[in-house]
């Protein structure tokens, strides 16, 4: 009898699934397979996790983490942000600098 692991490995679509073809040689936009084995065994990783690690780091030097700022909050914003300011506990200043 499969154990449920198993059995929910088989329950996904066979397209799901990225391909990875290694480089023949190692470039600024591949690498080989060779490098990838010996990353994994450098890390203590597998080597798909490697692909993951990697992908990881990209996404943080290339993605935005938040959205850009629209500019200065309006007179309206900073009105409401002083309305919920608890009154008498803290010092609130309008400028950082």
């Amino acid at each position: 009898m499969p154990s449920r692991r198993t059995a929910a490995k088989r329950k996904q679509p066979a397209g799901t699934g990225v391909l990875l073809r290694y480089r023949d040689k190692d470039t600024a936009f591949g690498v080989t397979r060779r490098t990838t084995t010996r990353l994994a065994q450098t890390l203590g990783l597998s080597e798909t996790q490697v692909v993951h690690v990697a992908l990881a780091n990209l996404a943080r030097q290339t993605l935005p983490r938040y959205e850009a700022d629209n500019g200065p909050l309006t007179g309206k914003q900073m009105d409401a942000i002083d309305r919920l300011q608890p009154r008498g506990r803290m010092k609130v200043k309008k400028s950082l600098f």
